[in-house]
């Protein structure tokens, strides 16, 4: 089954991804063997991680949360749903509404 998911480096850092095998994965991760952005961040921890009904699905939410605030993926990961509306922002950085 697809996910996507969250990881956290050693420098603080969140990278986003999604794909077909997590645990395979998130090795490929923590081996240096994954993404350009976090070989050179290592360790990398799985901090979040939500199973799609497809990869299209994984990879659509991965895209999404690219364009998140650092606040509003903690929020996410954090299950607390109710504070994502209002972590939503427009460009210039005003709130909707």
């Amino acid at each position: 089954m697809a996910a996507v998911y969250i990881l956290q480096c050693a420098d603080g850092t969140y990278y986003v991804g999604s794909t077909r095998n997590l645990a395979h994965r998130f090795e490929q991760h923590q081996s240096g063997h994954g993404a350009e952005y976090t070989r050179t961040r290592l360790p990398v921890t799985l901090l979040w991680a939500q199973e799609t009904e497809s990869i299209r699905e994984a990879y659509g939410w991965e895209r999404k949360i690219h364009g998140w605030s650092r606040a509003k993926r903690e929020a996410l990961m954090r299950g607390d749903f109710a504070l994502l509306p209002e972590l939503s922002r427009r460009r210039g950085g005003r709130p909707r509404g």
